[in-house]
């Protein structure tokens, strides 16, 4: 399965997890990733625990549970390899940022390389 392809024609809710340099865990909700054209993934976030997190700690984990009855999706491992800071690609490929809502805020473009793919439930690795 092509994430691009997934992402973009499933609907569900996500969650990110990410530690601090010491380990302490935190979890986010977040909307379903961007995938790049080069396959790895972006998530827009503010400046907050999630964001504060992989400054010391590239390594994250994201749960996406597809709308509807049942356990289908995705989890994945991740490992953040860029970030930019309110760049036109923030604004250009943000799905539900209400930009001129708070024109203030700082917005991270942070990018992963997926590490692994696993199913919801189970923990036999899925392949593309």
């Amino acid at each position: 399965m092509k994430l691009k392809n997934y992402f973009e024609t499933t609907k569900g809710m996500g969650v990110l997890s990410t530690a601090d340099d010491r380990g302490k865990v935190n979890t986010a909700i977040y909307a379903r990733p961007h995938v790049m054209d080069d396959g790895s993934l972006a998530f827009i976030m503010r400046d907050r625990l999630t964001h504060h997190n992989l400054q010391s700690n590239p390594h994250a984990a994201y749960l996406f549970r597809e709308e509807g009855d049942g356990y289908l999706g995705l989890r994945l491992h991740l490992t953040k390899i860029n970030e930019e800071q309110d760049t036109p690609l923030v604004k250009e490929i943000c799905r539900r940022c209400r930009i001129d809502d708070k024109p203030d805020a700082v917005r991270f473009l942070v990018i992963f390389e997926t590490d692994a793919k696993f199913p919801l439930l189970g923990d036999g690795e899925t392949s593309e």
